[in-house]
C-alpha cells in the first residue's frame, strides 16, 4: 500500500479546528467514558453509523454529522462543506439492497481529548438483486465529542471500488495496535536482536503502519496454521512504524527499504544486525498479488541456515 488516508499535515489542521468542538471533554478518562471505547477496536458511535448505513437513514445518518459549522467531507472528486454530502453517499449505496458493511478498524488515532480519528476498510456487499461486485471504502473519519454525543467531523473517503481477490487470508478484525509507537522502533529492534542471538535466529523487520490494510493482511498470514510454524521456528519479528510516511525514515535508510515503493516492505537481519535481504520492488506491498507458498518460500529462502 504506497499511502495513508490521512497526512500527517492533514491530521494536524483538522485536529486544531475540531479542538472547538471538545471543551465539554476536559480528559481523556472523560473522552473514554462518554465514548463506550471499551478497547482500541471498539467505538459505540461507529456502530450506531453502520447501523444507519444499513438501514439507508439518512435522516439518521445526518443527525451523526456535525452541522454547525457543517461536517466536511474529502472524496475523489474534491472537498465539500455540504453537510448532505456522506448521508447521501452512504444512503445511496444502502438503495443497492446491502447485505454487508463491515467498518474494520486499521488503527485509531486519540491526538487530544474528545477527538477521535478512524482510519476504516468499509467492506460492502449487495444482494442477488444486485450485480454489483463485493467492494471496499478507504475511509478516514474525525469524531468529535459534542455535549454527550460524538459526531463526525470531518471525512476523507474513496469510491467504492471491487474488493481484489485474495489468496492469503484477510483479518476479521484487525489489530489496530499491530504497529507500537515509531519512537519504539529503536528499542524493539534491539531486543529482538538479542532474542535472535539466544535461539539462533534471525530477525525481520516489517515497514508499514496501522493504516496499512496489506500490513494487516501480512500479519494475519503470519499467524496462519500453514506459515506461523516457519515463521516461529526461525525468525524474530518486529514492526515498524513509519507513521504517514515520515517517521523512522533513518532505519529504513539504514536496513535498504525503498519506502517509496510501498509497504508492507521487509529486511531480514542477521542477530549481529547486518542485513542479509531488504526488498527493493515492493514485492509484498499488494497482498493481493501473493500467496500463502511465497511467503513461505521468502521464509524459507532467508531462515538461518542451520549448522551441523
Amino acid at each position: 500500500m504506497r499511502m495513508s488516508c490521512l497526512t500527517r499535515a492533514m491530521l494536524l489542521s483538522l485536529v486544531m479546528s475540531a479542538s472547538a468542538f471538545a471543551q465539554s471533554a476536559t480528559t481523556a478518562e472523560a473522552t473514554k467514558k462518554a465514548s463506550g471505547l471499551t478497547s482500541s477496536a471498539t467505538f459505540a458511535p461507529l456502530d450506531k453509523w453502520k447501523a444507519a448505513v444499513l438501514a439507508g437513514d439518512k435522516p439518521a445518518l445526518t443527525s451523526l454529522y456535525t452541522l454547525a459549522p457543517p461536517a466536511q467531507a474529502e472524496t475523489p472528486r474534491g472537498k465539500s462543506e455540504d453537510p448532505s454530502e456522506e448521508p447521501a453517499f452512504w444512503a445511496a449505496l444502502a438503495a443497492k439492497d446491502l447485505t454487508k458493511l463491515e467498518a474494520k478498524v486499521l488503527e485509531v488515532q486519540r491526538p487530544q481529548p474528545g477527538v477521535i480519528v478512524l482510519v476504516l476498510r468499509i467492506e460492502v456487499a449487495a444482494g442477488a438483486k444486485s450485480s454489483s461486485e463485493p467492494g471496499f471504502v478507504s475511509a478516514a473519519q474525525v469524531w468529535v465529542h459534542e455535549g454527550d454525543d460524538w459526531r463526525i467531523f470531518y471525512t476523507k473517503r474513496s469510491d467504492l471500488v471491487p474488493s481484489p481477490p485474495s489468496r492469503l487470508p484477510e483479518p476479521e478484525k484487525p489489530n489496530p495496535e499491530l504497529y507500537p509507537p515509531p519512537e519504539e522502533a529503536q528499542a524493539e529492534i534491539a531486543s529482538a536482536l538479542l532474542a535472535a542471538a539466544k535461539d539462533h535466529k534471525r530477525v525481520i523487520l516489517v515497514f508499514g503502519g496501522n493504516w496499512c490494510f496489506d500490513c494487516h493482511v501480512l500479519d494475519e498470514a503470519f499467524r496462519s496454521n500453514t506459515i506461523a510454524p516457519t515463521l516461529e521456528r526461525n525468525y524474530e519479528v518486529v514492526h515498524v512504524n513509519i507513521g504517514e510516511g515520515d517517521k523512522n525514515l533513518d532505519l529504513a535508510r539504514k536496513y535498504e527499504v525503498p519506502l517509496d515503493k510501498g509497504v508492507p516492505s521487509l529486511a531480514v537481519l542477521d542477530p549481529d544486525g547486518k542485513v542479509v535481504f531488504s526488498q527493493k520492488q515492493g514485492e509484498f506491498e499488494s497482498t493481493a498479488r501473493i500467496g500463502p507458498e511465497d511467503v513461505l518460500q521468502f521464509l524459507e529462502k532467508w531462515k538461518p541456515v542451520q549448522t551441523p
